[in-house]
């Protein structure tokens, strides 16, 4: 069976703030407690400990890594669980020494002895983590996980540390590189986009697909929403101060609006000069990825830490460059970004603690240039050209969270990638494919050898960078 990998995969709808170290370990969570039925075991277990690794425990308080596995244990949905409920649920771990397992079974649990940091890291990827349950009969039974970005969880990893996910399923179009994606375009005289959907299609029904996409599209609207009109100061101790509302603000003024569709209508209302549109922009990336620090709902893409790239482009396209654009183009907008974010993850990584932030505001970039190329009019030769610029001007890009928290640098990195993205995609536009001197699997294959080489002080474990040059003090 091929490498099957959907837009659902890359595109996932969760919480803050990180999705290798947040919604990543939320899932093993599950798919342990999945492994503990399995065995019949769960109604005999009487604790857990979770064993956390690497760049896991070195950045894990920082990214919530502690509070996703507890809540991943007591059995609730990152996509569907009201975050107002997060806090209570934590707040009653804490106090009361124990853990609703699977949101059935009463456990001891003590935060303090049962989730352990180590910082020594495991063979084969920098997220390693190890569940064990004890039996009320003196057994045990361990699991490890490694989370290897963008929410993707396996069991192990290959020593390369190419996330190969083998998901049982047969495209018609089966493209492992650009190259592949170009051909079938060609030859089947479609655009990226088409060829994208009829492989979805293998998977789901036409409404299924149309209704998912836009359930993902609405839930980045609606983190637009809530950013621009949130204020305060984030939580983790930075005392980082939202922008994203005084921003919002100074731009729109006293526009009339109840709901986040009446908001987008009343924004393309606005003033647009080159100024607003950066403002506007920015504006977008910052909403979403305050949201995403304040352990809101978002949607990966392709990770939580630039979450903010992708939707503020969309966002970008359908109140500035296009009044009459609806659920046609926000679908083909999202359609090419997963397509694109697919082959990265396939040739590269999506991961920050393998590839440093080329990986991930370097791909989300990547995603929107491409997907933005296509809506303005762009061949498919133009809309991997729009990918590989994008791409090409984050390489080397380091993860040095400040706290280990995606707060500094990483907010403020998305208002960059969501720039570059635009300015990639008119590139492109502007030029003759055929004059393309990169191709775009030169350009993953590159980032993959960059990551290899890159330091692991800069790859999300807050020993390099920013993150030891400004200290929490200095906050």
């Amino acid at each position: 069976m091929e490498e099957c990998i959907s837009v659902f995969d890359m595109l996932k709808i969760g919480v803050g703030p990180s999705s290798s170290h947040t919604l990543g370990p939320w899932r093993a969570g599950e798919r342990f407690l999945e492994e503990l039925r399995d065995e019949k075991l769960l109604e005999s277990t009487i604790r857990v400990k979770i064993d956390l690794y690497g760049s896991l425990s070195l950045t894990g308080k920082g990214h919530a890594t502690d509070l996703a596995v507890m809540l991943g244990l007591s059995g609730q949905d990152p996509e569907y669980i009201p975050v107002e409920n997060i806090d209570g649920i934590i707040q009653t771990i804490q106090t009361s020494h124990s853990l609703l397992l699977g949101n059935q079974y009463p456990i001891r649990f003590h935060i303090q002895d049962d989730i352990v940091f180590n910082k020594d890291f495991l063979p084969f990827h920098s997220n390693g983590m190890m569940f064990t349950a004890f039996m009320a009969d003196g057994t045990s039974f361990s699991s490890t996980f490694y989370s290897i970005g963008g929410g993707f969880v396996v069991k192990e990893e290959r020593t390369n540390a190419k996330e190969k996910i083998k998901i049982k399923c047969a495209f018609p179009y089966m493209v492992n590189n650009a190259a592949e994606l170009l051909s079938f375009c060609v030859s089947e005289n479609k655009s990226i986009s088409e060829i994208v959907y009829e492989n979805e299609k293998s998977m789901r029904t036409e409404a299924d697909i149309d209704h998912e996409l836009m359930r993902i599209w609405n839930t980045m609207l609606e983190c637009m929403y809530i950013g621009c009109h949130s204020e305060g100061i984030l939580p983790g101790g930075l005392n980082v101060r939202r922008r994203a509302f005084d921003m919002h603000q100074n731009l729109i003024g006293l526009s009339n609006y109840s709901d986040p569709q009446t908001w987008l209508e009343q924004i393309r209302l606005t003033e647009v000069k080159f100024r607003q549109i950066l403002k506007w922009v920015s504006c977008f990336a910052l909403a979403v990825n305050e949201v995403n620090a304040a352990l809101g709902r978002i949607v990966t893409a392709p990770t939580n830490g630039s979450a903010g790239v992708i939707p503020s482009v969309l966002m970008y396209y359908l109140v500035i460059e296009n009044h009459q654009a609806g659920p046609k183009e926000i679908k083909q907008f999202l359609l090419v970004a997963g397509e694109i974010g697919s082959i990265f993850k396939k040739g590269s990584t999506i991961s920050a603690a393998m590839g440093g932030c080329q990986a991930e505001i370097g791909v989300s970039s990547s995603m929107a240039a491409a997907a933005l190329c296509e809506l303005m009019g762009g061949t498919p030769e133009q809309v991997l050209m729009a990918a590989e610029i994008a791409m090409e001007h984050h390489l080397g890009l380091t993860c040095d969270p400040i706290g280990g928290l995606v707060q500094i640098p990483c907010i403020e990195r998305n208002t960059m990638g969501a720039i570059k993205a635009i300015n990639a995609a008119e590139l492109a536009l502007s030029t003759d494919a055929k004059n393309a001197k990169v191709p775009l699997d030169k350009v993953v294959s590159t980032m993959w050898e960059t990551a290899k080489d890159m330091n692991n002080k800069y790859k999300e474990t807050s020993e390099g960078g920013l993150a030891i040059a400004v200290n929490m003090a200095d906050c």
